[in-house]
């Protein structure tokens, strides 16, 4: 997804989306579908966003972001260092003052109740930064 172009003018988010994952038509796309899932489950007012030729997920503030790559679909939570992780999920960008990344590999099993809680204290990190 890295050499995606930029939005098309009036084409909606979650077509772009749509489109990425069928493009992929592999288990790169299969995870970033089922991830794209699991966020809508844990945040029903979720934004669907277009942003650097990724998808962006957005409640009160980028939530997160969802790259492929040859070997991994990896999702940014654009405030991760300050998202509570108590099942150890995230496993990538560790070393960030504010980013932190979860790498999705193929055939790997992950826990989708403690991603789904991750959402959601993304959300409450947003939120709480606007009041």
């Amino acid at each position: 997804m890295g050499k995606m172009k930029p939005a098309p003018e009036g084409v909606p988010a979650s077509d772009l989306i749509d489109r990425a994952i069928a493009e992929l038509g592999d288990w790169r796309g299969e995870i970033l579908a089922k991830l794209r899932q699991l966020i809508h489950e844990a945040d029903p007012d979720v934004v669907e966003e277009w942003k650097w030729g990724k998808p962006v997920w957005s409640h009160g503030g980028i939530l997160c972001t969802g790259e492929t790559y040859k070997a991994y679909v990896k999702t940014t939570f654009a405030k991760g260092a300050s998202v509570p992780d108590p099942s150890g999920l995230f496993n990538s960008s560790l070393d960030g003052n504010v980013r932190r990344a979860i790498d999705f590999r193929r055939d790997e099993a992950f826990d989708e109740a403690a991603f789904k809680a991750l959402v959601r204290a993304a959300v409450a990190v947003n939120l709480a930064g606007r009041s």
